[in-house]
């Protein structure tokens, strides 16, 4: 089926882990601000303190934004926590750790939501990639006739299943689309204040040009997860719970087939439902998948360092070309943040540092996006 193709682009199919030890969040330096460090002691390998930049806004913030001031700071995932994953050993394409500044810039407080994705619709007319019938070009070697108008949809079935049988939880279903995200009998009646899906990279990029603001970099996504701690396993600290509770939607019980909900949720949640983080920030861990700009490449962070010569790095856009070794002649971009879906008995991707990916025409019902916005735009 041509839904397998774009099964390869998911952006859970690179699997990443938690990091063993307690580690620190520590921000400080010269003439900058310094935020509260949640734990003073011995920061991760690998990481130096997160240096954030004394600026204030330029302006007030656009609705429903949030002013990230930029710095500088150690980007990527330490891959000595992949023990504590079912599938380890795929943090590769997060490393090696290295230094990078951002400039300052807005972030949308939360994902983009049913409500928000539907103004953009009614103002404009624009229909989806789900909503489109696939261009025979964009799937070459697949039958015409098993192209279809749908998307792809986590369906898990009643039993345990073959991990890495991914048709055994996922299902092209015809008719899904962001209006319909379970299939054509669902709707998005009383959930508009979930976040968006089925929406591809260039449907997001389209939200983004319409409401004057763009998709976030890789660079600048992790710098505003992290909320000015450096090294954190999540945007809140280094414990999944805070407080004895769950502090994002992902996945509990038994994965894929039983989400027992012991987060509040079973499924995808709406917006801001747990404690933002250190920049005022939702839901930068879990939910939903967000877009990134930048192309994925799974070696792009080693050949940034080896190009800088090891040296900081400024504002990077990502790679000109996307390269993933698993389906090489798939185009991808990457994303970030990770799921509802995402647990360690299989992906622990709502760690800040870590990477996901997908087919920048690939839809699926776990991944939305964000928007941000420079100053100068």
């Amino acid at each position: 089926m041509w839904f397998v193709a774009i099964l390869c682009g998911l952006g859970f199919l690179t699997v990443f882990s938690l990091l063993k030890t307690n580690t620190p969040g520590r921000t400080t330096a010269d003439a900058m601000v310094q935020t509260t460090p949640i734990i003073p002691v011995r920061l991760p390998p690998g990481f130096a303190e997160t240096q954030i930049r004394h600026a204030v806004a330029p302006a007030a913030a656009p609705d429903g934004m949030v002013w990230i001031p930029g710095g500088e700071f150690s980007m990527g995932c330490d891959a000595a926590g992949d023990s504590l994953c079912a599938i380890p050993g795929l943090t590769s394409d997060a490393l090696p750790i290295h230094r990078v500044v951002v400039d300052g810039f807005w972030m949308d407080k939360t994902e983009v939501t049913n409500e928000q994705f539907k103004a953009f619709v009614d103002a404009t007319g624009y229909v989806t990639m789900a909503e489109r019938l696939p261009n025979p070009d964009d799937f070459q070697g697949i039958p015409v006739d098993q192209l279809g108008i749908g998307s792809i949809v986590f369906s898990p079935g009643e039993g345990p299943s073959d991990l890495n049988d991914l048709t055994s939880r996922w299902q092209f279903v015809k008719g899904a689309s962001w209006k319909h995200p379970l299939g054509p009998e669902s709707n998005i009646e009383g959930k508009e204040k979930l976040p968006v899906v089925h929406v591809s990279y260039n449907d997001a990029v389209a939200f983004a040009k319409w409401s004057g603001k763009r998709l976030p970099t890789e660079a600048e996504w992790e710098f505003a997860a992290r909320g000015g701690q450096t090294g954190l396993l999540y945007p809140w600290g280094n414990d999944l719970k805070r407080e004895g509770k769950f502090a994002a939607n992902t996945f509990q019980g038994d994965f894929p087939h039983r989400d027992t909900g012991l987060d509040g949720f079973v499924g995808i949640a709406p917006v801001a439902q747990y404690s933002p983080n250190a920049y005022g920030l939702y839901d930068m861990a879990g939910n939903v998948w967000e877009w990134c700009s930048d192309w994925y490449r799974h070696d792009h962070f080693e050949q940034r360092v080896s190009a800088n010569n090891g040296k900081t790095i400024s504002n990077p856009k990502g790679p000109d070309d996307s390269f993933d070794p698993a389906e090489p002649m798939i185009k991808k971009r990457a994303q970030r943040g990770g799921s509802f879906l995402c647990t360690d008995q299989y992906c622990t991707r709502y760690m800040v540092g870590t990477r996901g990916k997908s087919e920048v025409n690939g839809t699926q019902n776990h991944c939305g996006f964000r928007c941000c916005k420079s100053p100068n735009e």
